[in-house]
């Protein structure tokens, strides 16, 4: 998502503490760290270039004394819970580095992958559920089935916030394997539901428990992952997504064929059994989530993941990519100010948009596709199966956007592919004649539409580097998913019952939308090389001493400071 010049960096403090002297550091456009060596001294003038650990220090931030100084005071003060192997001369090899890493992503990406496992799979299989005559059985209609979608969608909005803030209080470590095993018993009860109540009361109750899931795992992968890395972990993320999509498909195509078993229908066994994997994952979570890299040995990992000099090169790397991340320790709250700071922050308002624009496009025909597959004549076992291409497709655009805009730093103008994409598919959808007579030719286009470039990995990344500040930044987080979903209850007054069964109503309004979001990704881009622009020229008029004064005494932190650069 961003180049090396572009890894955010940020020194700032959070806004109860006084700033450390920023005119000993250089900053390039974005205010990340270049060369951050004292002008009056030269410490790496006897480092080789060739020197692996010299290249270590050169990037390393706290070279400078009063830096180290400060940032060690604040670790000390906020009760940073890896304060004590904090190295500001530490150094390591690349190779060690890449070592680690590569360690970090099979134990805490992976797992992180299959937690996200645990929750796709009890949110996405109403949608196949609906394929084995679901809406028949509890007699319910589309509507009916549409508000079941907008109970879910509006409760997980509702939890968004709140359980950042409870992750953020007792630890994500903590919260989020409560979460899936709460869900998931939910999940499991869905196979008794026999009426539209039933199916309003557990979608409610999954969108309370599912909600803040995305943030807060977000929140636990940066313990780990330095800005740069972070995006392309969260594409992995969101790849176990299409995965779930797969897999479930597949274990559908043989769980709906146990109706009949002991009277259930298909779609009773497969709440119950999914429930069960998901149950399993959540429990397996309070063992395999460590609260940081230094509270990996406990009683039943009793020698732990990291030897000492791994643990001490796990948190420096972490913290020289940005030292604001130990500013709070992991089972800190966030204050009702950080929160009314985070939300005034206008300058974020433009992602919050897209969050909520972008994604309404793919979401009907996503919704609707076994439905919309059963109804050309398709059985309930093969309209499953036929779900598997486009995930398939979506893995491989997904990566491929998310490469595409880390090798060209940018954001906007590769983001922007996703809703080209679909754009002709939607017209099609709009305006072909055979959508109810030619079935393969319907499901040929339904799937190059959700094949689409999935962008939400670089909006994540774009609306946590743009907080400039580990408290901000993780409000943010959980305020552009509340923006996702209240698109995605948008999205479901799409496709109404009077519009069957080609919903060409519903189709022109995707299409209005999809324009929209083209036209939002476009100003986005422009709002803020305004923005930098103006404080470039704000920054100009400053002499050096009112520079250096504005860097030492600021109250202002995160983006609203004016030495600070949005990336676009």
């Amino acid at each position: 998502m961003s180049n090396s010049k572009d890894a955010a960096s940020f020194v700032q403090p959070h806004d109860s503490a006084k700033l450390v002297p920023h005119d000993k550091l250089h900053y390039d456009t974005v205010t990340s760290f270049s060369d951050p060596v004292p002008k009056d001294r030269d410490l790496t003038s006897s480092i080789s270039d060739s020197d692996e650990e010299g290249l270590a220090l050169q990037k390393n931030p706290f070279l400078d004394p009063e830096v180290a100084e400060y940032w060690t005071t604040a670790y000390e003060k906020s009760q940073y819970e890896c304060r004590h192997v904090f190295d500001p001369t530490f150094t390591w090899t690349e190779e060690e580095e890449r070592r680690l890493v590569r360690r970090l992503d099979w134990r805490v990406c992976l797992w992180a992958c299959v937690m996200f496992f645990g929750l796709q799979v009890d949110r996405g299989n109403l949608i196949q559920a609906a394929a084995d005559n679901l809406l028949k059985d509890i007699k319910v209609n589309t509507n009916d089935y549409n508000f079941g979608n907008v109970i879910f969608l509006f409760s997980f909005l509702l939890a968004e916030l709140p359980s950042q803030l409870i992750s953020k209080k007792i630890g994500p470590d903590r919260w989020i394997p409560m979460q899936i095993s709460l869900w998931s018993i939910v999940a499991m009860s869905q196979c008794a539901i026999h009426n539209r109540t039933g199916l309003y009361v557990t979608r409610c109750l999954l969108g309370l428990l599912e909600g803040g899931f995305i943030p807060d795992i977000v929140l636990w992968l940066s313990y780990f992952y330095t800005s740069r890395e972070l995006p392309t972990r969260l594409s992995f993320f969101w790849c176990a997504l299409s995965t779930t999509t797969i897999i479930t498909s597949l274990m559908a195509f043989g769980l709906l064929r146990m109706r009949g078993i002991q009277g259930w229908s298909g779609w009773q066994w497969l709440f119950l059994i999914e429930g069960l994997i998901t149950l399993c994952v959540g429990i397996a979570s309070f063992f395999m989530m460590p609260a940081s890299a230094v509270q990996t040995k406990t009683w039943f990992r009793p020698n732990g993941w990291f030897t000492d000099r791994e643990v001490k090169i796990v948190v420096n790397r972490v913290l020289r990519d940005d030292p604001s991340k130990g500013d709070m320790h992991n089972r800190q709250a966030i204050t009702p100010r950080r929160l009314w700071e985070a939300a005034k922050d206008y300058d974020l308002w433009p992602l919050y948009a897209i969050g909520m624009i972008a994604y309404i496009p793919q979401a009907p025909p996503a919704t609707y596709i076994t439905l919309t597959l059963k109804s050309l004549g398709f059985s309930t076992f093969n309209t499953n199966l036929l779900t598997i291409p486009y995930s398939l497709a979506h893995i491989i655009t997904l990566l491929g956007l998310t490469w595409l805009s880390e090798r060209t730093n940018q954001r906007a103008m590769v983001a922007i592919l996703q809703p080209i994409w679909t754009l002709p598919c939607i017209i099609a959808l709009r305006f072909w004649p055979g959508s109810l007579t030619n079935a393969w030719g319907t499901f040929a286009l339904t799937t190059v539409l959700l094949s689409y470039p999935y962008c939400h990995a670089i909006l994540v990344g774009w609306a946590s580097k743009n907080s400039n500040n580990v408290g901000a930044r993780s409000v943010s987080t959980a305020f552009y998913n509340m923006s996702v979903q209240l698109g995605n209850i948008c999205s479901n007054f799409m496709y109404r019952q009077d519009d069957k069964p080609l919903y060409r109503r519903g189709n022109r309004n995707l299409l209005i939308v999809n324009f929209l979001s083209i036209g939002l990704f476009l100003f986005t881009k422009w709002y803020y090389v305004q923005r930098n622009k103006q404080r470039d020229r704000e920054w100009a008029k400053l002499t050096p001493e009112q520079q250096r004064d504005y860097r030492d005494n600021t109250t202002l932190s995160g983006s609203r400071r004016k030495d600070f650069r949005f990336a676009h």
